[in-house]
């Protein structure tokens, strides 16, 4: 091996090296995992107490769930469906939103803009007292 093709077969290392996390960080939408969930949180709680306001939320068992300004209570899959980033409510915005690169979900869990094109899992909410039931 002279030295132009060693310099050859260098450099062709250190590209794939350099631009494999950068081609990976542009991977396509990840396939979102259909959650089976069934739990229950006491409001009375202090891990709970973020849903005692209106706005608040919390992520538990990979769901994100919230109280509206409403005082309703939704819940949603956690992770974004672009590239799994865990989303958070803006509830002034009446929305889930990922920061990861800017998506954005209504309280329905539906699409309003990408990069994501899936909508997020919506889960049934039920209260019962100081017990709030979350299932799928």
């Amino acid at each position: 091996m002279d030295r132009a093709d060693f310099l050859r077969l260098v450099g062709a290392g250190v590209g794939v090296a350099v631009l494999g996390p950068c081609l990976q960080g542009c991977r396509k939408q990840q396939d979102a995992p259909h959650l089976n969930v069934d739990f229950t949180l006491d409001l009375t709680q202090s891990g709970n107490q973020a849903l005692t306001a209106n706005g608040g939320y919390l992520v538990t068992q990979g769901v994100i769930v919230a109280r509206t300004l409403d005082g309703n209570y939704i819940a949603v899959a956690a992770a974004c469906t672009h590239q799994g980033v865990t989303v958070q409510y803006q509830a002034s915005s009446h929305r889930f939103h990922c920061n990861g690169h800017g998506a954005n979900f209504s309280e329905s869990g539906v699409v309003q803009n990408g990069p994501a094109t899936t909508d997020l899992q919506r889960m049934n909410t039920s209260l019962e007292g100081q017990a709030l039931r979350v299932w799928s």
